[in-house]
């Protein structure tokens, strides 16, 4: 897999933070982390991870409300939350399933346990973050051989232009504009001019297309690009 998931961490118990950190990395994931509920909602809004684990009580914005709010948000609503949290009882799990999270889990807890809820999770809801294979129409990404097929032809393309194929197909449909795409592609913290992404999806049609065959990559106006996947 040439993207591992990102998982964001939000618990400020740091002894605990750290241990999930450790085993979650070691697992593959790539992981975030906050102490902070209202920290944390800033750091959804710059870039959604793949999944969210979520303790219930956090200074600044209680996990309950947070997740209330990546509920709300079109960028957020399907984003995967587990809750982790102290409180036990029926009635508060039921509270905490009713806001919006996907799985609950109570401290304390099994780490393997918790490891297998973050599989089945993403299995469950992002299916195309984690397999090798992503297809749409006639194209094929192979992640681990890092090709990519177009019909019965190979498609040449850089190591920059299979990135943005890759993550272009994860999420088709979704409008991502030259910023976001800068942070999926190059990550969160590059200085590349924004004007390089459409260089680069310039290079990525041209390798993709040939003549008289359907671009399934759409430009936005105003917006920047998408993947259609119904476009053959």
């Amino acid at each position: 897999m040439s993207r591992n998931p990102r998982i964001l961490i939000v618990e400020d118990e740091e002894p605990l933070t750290m241990l999930l950190r450790y085993n979650l990395e070691a697992e593959g994931y790539s992981v975030d982390s906050s102490a902070r509920g209202d920290e944390a909602e800033i750091m959804l809004r710059e870039q959604t991870p793949d999944l969210v684990l979520l303790d219930w009580m956090l200074p600044g914005l209680s996990g309950i409300e947070l997740c209330r709010r990546i509920r709300q948000r079109a960028e957020t609503q399907l984003l995967p939350i587990i809750l982790l949290t102290a409180r036990g009882e029926e009635s508060e799990r039921v509270r905490g399933l009713g806001t919006g999270a996907d799985d609950y889990i109570v401290k304390p807890f099994s780490v393997p346990e918790l490891l297998a809820r973050v599989r089945a999770l993403l299995r469950r809801v992002a299916p195309r973050r984690i397999a090798n294979i992503l297809e749409a129409g006639d194209l094929v990404l192979d992640r681990n051989t890092h090709r990519v097929r177009r019909g019965n032809r190979d498609v040449h393309l850089g190591p920059t232009e299979f990135k943005m194929l890759e993550f272009l197909m994860e999420r088709p449909g979704r409008v991502f504009s030259r910023s976001q795409m800068l942070d999926g592609v190059w990550g969160i913290d590059t200085e590349i001019d924004e004007r390089t992404v459409d260089v680069h999806v310039g290079r990525l049609r041209k390798a993709i297309n040939k003549p008289r065959e359907l671009d399934p990559i759409r430009t936005v106006r105003g917006g920047g690009y998408s993947f259609d996947e119904t476009y053959s």
